[in-house]
């Protein structure tokens, strides 16, 4: 994308002077600012908040400004090349849309929304396990740009595999597995205000559309059990339930398949038991390049490209699962520098502006991931607001190229920034 910097400050300036100012803000500081107060209470904690204290997502940002770029000057940079091979693929830039949970809690039809957005600007989309719109109708809304999914390993093997023959189905270009939550972590947030949307039928949608997942809630549903107290809260969560399932309200209402599918998500989602020795089943059960999100130990890293494994994202979960956590800028650092350049290593958490792009690029990640900061453009302006956020972060990044006087992505290297005192 040549001059995407340029061409995105004359697109916002030109229309100042016409007295229109963007949606979407340029900064981060203004769009978490605007997209917290169009937010439920429920939708800021489970989107913003993280695990315990926070330590981590505080340590998240705190590393990025251990680092300081050095502009260089007359170096004549005047056409920037940000394309990037990844996975055999050729991309417009080293950006990629993180898997976000849940949400529909901004917005209906998230998912949806989120992947239009992606394809306006040709920006591959991780679909989420947790996602709220099934994978077959964002693979539609995304037409020929690349998409992958991520994949939660569910307790029940046979829904793994239909998870993965579904991801293969829509032309998935990875199948990204994540480990780090096995089990919920400690989100004070969310436990404050008792809230958990799959517990309301939010953000199973891969699930209730997958046929292997509702021959079991099915069967489930089939088994006497303890009917509820009836509650102004439990009628308030079967509302809730027979809403985000699929099908006719009123049918939902007068139906078991919500509450089933609801307490089946809950018992097999996720297996605490995952080992090495399932990763280890990937290889025969999918064609797909296989991805493992979570990794921030080098000793992990080298396990997983022993498996065979092509690529991993270094990732503390945006400081959502452990507290006090190593911060993932950091883990890359150590990470590249033990198994050295040729690994194909992605980088997640805390990444909100182009600057952040760039440092996480010389530190060693081949590409990134965005998380909040697209759910938030989301929040304020649906598809438009996922593309505006991706193009400002994009033109940052092409700006900030420009005047650090490097042409093209790999040029981008650890010379071009310096580590700030302590």
């Amino acid at each position: 994308m040549p001059d995407a910097g340029l061409s995105r400050q004359s697109t916002i300036y030109r229309a100042g002077t016409l007295g229109r100012r963007p949606v979407v803000p340029a900064d981060f500081a203004e769009l978490e600012r605007r997209a917290r107060k169009v937010s439920s209470a429920e939708a800021w904690a489970y989107v913003a908040g993280g695990a315990g204290e926070g330590r981590t997502m505080r340590r998240n940002r705190e590393a990025f400004d251990r680092w300081a770029i050095v502009p260089r000057m007359a170096a004549g940079a005047v056409d920037r090349d940000l394309s990037a091979e990844l996975l055999g693929t050729r991309l417009p830039s080293p950006l990629l849309l993180a898997p976000v949970g849940a949400g529909a809690l901004m917005g209906r039809d998230s998912d949806l929304a989120i992947a239009a957005g992606a394809a306006a600007t040709g920006t591959p989309y991780i679909f989420s396990n947790q996602g709220c719109n099934p994978m077959e109708e964002c693979a539609a809304a995304m037409g020929d740009t690349p998409r992958w999914f991520q994949l939660y390993w569910s307790s029940d093997e046979r829904l793994v595999d239909s998870l993965i023959r579904r991801a293969e189905a829509i032309g998935a270009g990875a199948l990204v597995v994540t480990l780090d939550t096995t089990v919920l972590g400690w989100r004070p947030q969310d436990l404050n205000l008792g809230s958990l949307p799959f517990a309301k039928g939010l953000g199973i949608a891969q699930y209730t559309s997958d046929p292997v997942f509702r021959e079991i809630a099915a069967e489930r549903a089939r088994q006497p059990r303890e009917r509820p107290k009836v509650t102004p809260g439990a009628i308030r969560a079967l509302i809730a339930m027979s809403r985000n399932h699929p099908g006719p309200f009123w049918a939902n209402l007068r139906s078991p398949a919500p509450r089933a599918s609801v307490e089946t998500f809950l018992d097999i989602y996720s297996n605490p038991g995952l080992s090495w020795e399932h990763l280890a089943t990937l290889r025969r059960r999918t064609s797909l390049p296989v991805v493992l999100k979570g990794i921030l130990d080098p000793e992990d890293a080298r396990r997983a490209f022993d498996l065979g494994v092509d690529a991993i994202v270094v990732s503390n979960h945006g400081g959502r699962q452990v507290d006090n956590a190593v911060a993932s800028l950091d883990a890359l650092t150590a990470i590249r520098a033990e198994l050295g350049p040729e690994p194909t290593l992605l980088f997640d958490s805390g990444i909100r502006t182009g600057a952040d792009v760039f440092t996480a690029l010389a530190l060693g990640a081949d590409a990134v991931l965005l998380g909040r900061p697209h759910l938030y453009g989301f929040a304020l302006a649906g598809a438009h607001g996922v593309a505006e956020v991706i193009r400002n972060v994009i033109a940052e990044l092409d700006l900030t190229m420009a005047l650090a006087g490097t042409r093209t992505i790999a040029d981008i290297t650890r010379q071009t920034l310096t580590e700030t005192p302590r």
